[in-house]
């Protein structure tokens, strides 16, 4: 469903219209002592090669258990969830997650987590390639001064920084981000969707991205899914965001056609499907 002819994506960088990532029907319960619960129920969604999706809805709605399914984390109760034609049954270096909590090995610096990563995915690539593409992908997120701190000598942005260096460095075919800017001061996570939007003008790694923030999805994704609420979720709408890229964010903001899209999203989760307490 498309939110309304102005909203109609008109893609200005060609993308691979092959299905990709393909959501087949996909429901997950799970048991509890008053009997199954529904957490997500008959989603449908293709993703391209080369898209920058981005998924919004109510805390409760599934959006990181579908992604935990789109990892390998989790399996589906019934449907399939298949990359490429194939079905995913478990994690994969041909998906890697970033988290809103970096997830990173406290004793270890920026530059060894990241070798670690690369080390494990490539295992029989020489210790001067290994060591050449961990420099490479800090240098990417602006980390060479930084590589030999661990990370309580780094602030959020930097480990961050380093939890997507390190997903980048094993060069995966889909990018899945759980909310990874939530934590951020405004200024830092502005900085960093910048930056990643860079690095995905110039790899075109398939993203798949978790946000509660309207505006970001707005300045980020090539499209817009958006969960109905809880139990029993499904994909509700999907919005096209029809902004031509490079994207420059101020130019986008004085864009009236901006303000349509956000003020369509906002009332699609706070009232057409607002939380009833």
């Amino acid at each position: 469903m498309q939110t309304s002819n102005t909203a109609k994506i008109q893609l200005k960088e060609p993308i691979n219209r092959e299905p990709f990532l393909v959501i087949d029907r996909v429901s997950k319960t799970y048991p509890t002592p008053n009997g199954l619960y529904p957490v997500l129920e008959n989603v449908n969604f293709t993703v391209y090669e080369g898209e920058f999706v981005c998924v919004i809805g109510h805390s409760g709605c599934g959006k990181s258990t579908l992604l935990n399914m789109v990892s390998g984390f989790n399996k589906p109760t019934e449907g399939e969830v298949r990359l490429r034609g194939n079905l995913i049954t478990k994690p994969g270096p041909d998906r890697m997650m970033v988290f809103q909590n970096y997830a990173l090995l406290p004793w270890k610096t920026a530059y060894e987590n990241v070798y670690l990563a690369v080390k494990t995915a490539f295992p029989n690539k020489s210790k001067a390639e290994k060591h050449e593409i961990v420099e490479e992908h800090l240098a990417m997120v602006g980390l060479t001064e930084a590589a030999h701190k661990r990370p309580h000598q780094l602030s959020g942005g930097m480990k961050q920084r380093v939890a997507i260096a390190r997903a980048l460095a094993i060069r995966p075919e889909i990018l899945i981000l759980d909310e990874p800017f939530g934590a951020l001061d405004a200024i830092t996570k502005e900085e960093l969707q910048e930056e990643l939007l860079s690095i995905w003008r110039e790899h075109r790694t398939t993203v798949l991205m978790i946000t509660h923030d309207i505006d970001e999805a707005l300045f980020l994704a090539d499209r817009l899914v958006m969960m109905t609420n809880g139990p029993a979720a499904n994909i509700g709408e999907v919005m096209d965001i029809p902004f031509s890229r490079p994207r420059d964010r101020a130019q986008i903001m004085e864009d009236p056609q901006y303000y349509e899209l956000r003020n369509y999203a906002l009332d699609f989760l706070f009232r057409r499907f607002a939380h009833v307490e």
